[in-house]
């Protein structure tokens, strides 16, 4: 637990470091597991790569939630943890503060949202005391991936709040994480659209009794 931690914190301290270099307006911390999701190398790793753009799918992330806010005066990711945790249907695991969710448009069977209960723009906000119960969660959730289907190749991607921006009203960060258990193929590379065989309800239901049981479940 304490690694997963560890790694958490050079997340957040490479963010506050690179903030400082006026010529990057974006970082995008992410990880590979497995070839098919990329790797290549063997030994457990993270990436980082800061740009002088926005990515264009941070940007029509970020496009979106302003016509949220303008739309509700409300962060859109605010509104999702708290509609989650009332329904429950597509919550996976809760942790002092933080929440695992399988979204309600997944793109991949078994895809996952992590993000924090309060409202944080940033992840370099996050604080010391909450380190160990994301850390807990994290490593959570990829066991019951492991225990549903062997340690799958996986990808996970942290989007926080451009560089520029301080503290933004309509942004809350969260950690995008997508097993590969399929492939895309012509109709997805094609047009764009995703489809998806899990339901994301099944999923989490799915994902929620690994807790307790290593059969494996359906992709």
């Amino acid at each position: 637990m304490a690694h997963v931690g560890e790694v958490l914190v050079a997340y957040r301290e490479r963010l506050l470091a690179l903030r400082k270099d006026p010529r990057l307006e974006y970082v995008l911390i992410f990880k590979n597991h497995g070839v098919a999701a990329g790797a290549s190398l063997e030994h457990p790793h993270s990436q980082l790569i800061a740009t002088p753009i926005l990515p264009e799918l941070v940007a029509e992330e970020l496009e979106g939630a302003v016509r949220y806010f303008r739309m509700k005066e409300r962060c859109v990711w605010c509104d999702i943890v708290r509609q989650e945790r009332r329904d429950g249907a597509r919550l996976v695991l809760e942790e002092e503060g933080f929440v695992a969710v399988a979204p309600y448009a997944s793109r991949f069977p078994y895809e996952l949202c992590i993000l924090p209960t309060v409202h944080r723009a940033s992840f370099e906000s996050l604080h010391a005391d909450e380190v160990d119960a994301l850390a807990r969660l994290l490593r959570e959730v990829i066991g019951r991936l492991a225990r549903l289907f062997g340690d799958p190749p996986y990808n996970f991607a942290l989007h926080t709040a451009p560089l520029r921006e301080t503290d933004p009203e309509h942004f809350h960060w969260h950690l995008e994480l997508m097993p590969k258990l399929t492939r895309l193929a012509g109709f997805e590379l094609g047009t764009g659209f995703f489809i998806n065989p899990t339901p994301p309800e099944d999923a989490a239901r799915f994902l929620r009794q690994a807790e307790r049981s290593p059969e494996r479940a359906p992709a």
